[in-house]
């Protein structure tokens, strides 16, 4: 009886057997199976790679149908010069292409693609139809599934081209497993046409899931039209221009001014020569452009495109064509950097050291006005000891005969963090300095304050209802066509913490209350914040737990670095942070407060430390 061979240890390792197998050609089957998994992962790769076919054939219209979030239906149909029938049958030949034909035309590639991988890898997990035809010519329809040709005829229509891909990965189903959540999987597919709306704003794009539209760009061949088209008219409104050339390469598109960002760099999208790319380099050199002007863990948002020599950019770097390479790199990121840099400047967002000296001038004159906090600032002058006491004096509101907290009195309920504690003044509008019986404290105001609102919201859980404060007029929340989705299944966990909301049709929500805790907040600015985190999907900052929404919103909702404090308010601020369970982390696991022990202090001036020792109540 034959028995079945069992894997030998090197084999489960994944050694190969322990007798030599002869080489062999593999199927063309098997190869466009393997091309597949590399070319086809998801439908978003699906309708990339037939958007840009559309394009490369000269479309100026594209409609784009989904059904089942992509799995069951993904037709694109243009209205470019379409094929004949010789080359609608030739198109679904690996590597079969008309647009190079040698080697030496990868130097200067102007198409999007050019491997001819992309119709055999997709026609190979799916079931298929291709129609098409060149102006004066018949229309010719091909079907098919997993690869094979079953049936060809005449069809009617215009010219143009429009290829259905139904059942995707119905012979693989194993690829089904690894695909994302319905919403993450809708939001990939739209942004895939997003990107190359913004990089080709003369195309007319349309995309529609289940017979409601998702996306329309009109193809007026304004940037400004596509973005409001793709990323909404909200992120759209108030975005700079950007016209800038530095001789190595062009760069124009749209960016954020520094006020306007993002928690993600989910809507940061470049492409080059029109192709949409993911670059390191391109990301660094806006962050370079942007360098001291957003918040930290901010991103601005962005849509750029680098034109400049095909002959300089290796687009074949990856399956999928959306890393590149620069034969010149410092030309292209100095383009980059400065034409966002002088198209800030030019609107007057970035502020020259005029302007900053200036605005310094006039809070120390308003601090100096009769009924205006006890800082008491002098007049300082553009340079000399006046400016120097002036900036000293701001970052030190302690008045005199300022006394430690209330609380500082011996008592053994207080937490030990409270003992002695007493507010010297603050650093950098980022800092509070303060001291205890254990030595010099340095807080860091932000997370401080993120802490005792990460905590408060921890009461809640489980104790019933949270209190809420019931808005005059309901506000709508209008999000992104891509955020709205993955918005609608965290509501549960946002009305958890004390928001109404409610779906108000399409991309928009109504928000009819908000937490009492944060009353006199921007709260509708944390949800569009939370819109943006899980925006992201799956990947994103936010999953099912609750505690993640939770330390979202405190640290959103939290004073921010640069905020200038009122003593009163530092000391409320330390005194609700004494009380925490966690003085010293914050949610995130970042540090609030560092202490410099007293004994430490003494031994640096060379003196003899003090015995130090926390306070004892009296009997």
């Amino acid at each position: 009886m034959h028995m079945p061979h069992e894997p030998t240890p090197e084999e489960s390792l994944g050694q190969g057997p322990s007798h030599r197998e002869p080489i062999r050609l593999l199927d063309p089957h098997t190869v466009n199976q393997i091309a597949a998994g590399e070319v086809v992962e998801r439908p978003a790769a699906v309708v990339k790679e037939l958007v840009e076919n559309a394009l490369d054939a000269g479309a100026r219209a594209v409609t784009v149908l989904l059904e089942d979030f992509g799995r069951s239906l993904v037709s694109v149909e243009d209205d470019g010069h379409g094929m004949s029938r010789a080359s609608l049958e030739a198109a679904l030949g690996r590597h079969a292409t008309s647009k190079i034909r040698s080697v030496s035309d990868l130097g200067r590639v102007a198409t999007y693609g050019f491997r001819g991988e992309a119709l055999p890898s997709i026609a190979s997990v799916s079931r298929w139809a291709i129609e098409s035809a060149e102006p004066g010519t018949a229309r010719w329809r091909v079907e098919g599934e997993a690869g094979e040709t079953q049936s060809a005829g005449p069809a009617a229509g215009p010219a143009g081209t429009k290829v259905e891909v139904a059942d995707l990965f119905f012979n693989t189903p194993a690829r089904l497993k690894f695909l994302k959540s319905d919403a993450t999987e809708l939001n990939n597919a739209v942004e895939a046409v997003a990107r190359l709306a913004i990089a080709r704003p003369e195309v007319r794009f349309r995309v529609a899931h289940g017979g409601a539209e998702v996306l329309f760009a009109p193809g007026t061949g304004s940037v400004e039209d596509a973005a409001a088209g793709t990323a909404g008219q909200d992120a759209a409104r108030g975005l700079v221009p950007v016209d800038g050339y530095n001789g190595s390469a062009r760069v124009i598109g749209l960016v954020s001014p520094p006020h306007f960002t993002k928690p993600t760099r989910s809507l940061q999208w470049f492409s080059v020569n029109g192709r949409p790319v993911r670059s390191r380099l391109l990301t660094a050199a806006l962050d370079t452009a942007y360098r001291s002007l957003t918040p930290e863990r901010r991103y601005p948002l962005v849509l750029l495109d680098v034109r400049l020599d095909p002959s300089t950019v290796d687009v074949n770097v990856s399956p999928t064509k959306s890393e590149v390479k620069f034969q010149n790199e410092r030309g292209v990121f100095d383009a980059v950097r400065r034409a966002v840099s002088e198209a800030l400047l030019a609107q007057g967002m970035v502020p020259r050291v005029e302007a900053v000296e200036l605005a310094d001038r006039a809070l120390a004159s308003a601090r100096s006005l009769p009924g205006s906090e006890a800082w008491h600032l002098p007049a300082p002058t553009p340079t000399g000891p006046g400016a120097l006491r002036a900036a000293v004096y701001a970052q030190a509101p302690l008045e005199e005969g300022a006394h430690p907290l209330p609380a500082h009195e011996p008592d053994p309920s207080l937490p030990e963090f409270l003992h002695g504690l007493r507010v010297i003044g603050q650093m950098e509008d980022t800092f509070i300095l303060a001291e205890n019986w254990q030595g010099l404290l340095l807080i860091d105001q932000h997370v401080a304050h993120e802490r005792i609102l990460y905590e408060r919201l921890l009461e809640t859980r489980g104790s019933g209802a949270v209190e809420t404060q019931k808005l005059l007029e309901p506000e709508t929340l209008h999000l992104e066509k891509r955020a709205a989705g993955l918005f609608l299944e965290r509501l549960d966990d946002l009305r958890a913490i004390g928001f109404e909301i409610e779906p108000f049709g399409g991309e928009s929500f109504l928000v009819r209350a908000v937490p009492a805790l944060w009353r006199g907040a921007r709260p509708m600015e944390l949800l569009q914040d939370i819109a943006d985190a899980v925006e992201e999907g799956d990947k994103g900052p936010l999953r099912q737990a609750r505690d993640d929404v939770f330390i979202l919103a405190s640290c959103k909702m939290a004073i921010k670095a640069n905020d200038r404090l009122a003593y009163a308010e530092m000391v409320q601020l330390l005194s609700d942070l004494g009380r925490t369970t966690n003085p010293y982390l914050c949610p995130h696991g970042r540090p609030i407060t560092i202490v410099m022990p007293k004994a430490g202090i003494y031994r640096r001036f060379h003196r003899n430390p003090e015995p130090v020792s926390p306070p004892v109540a009296e009997s």
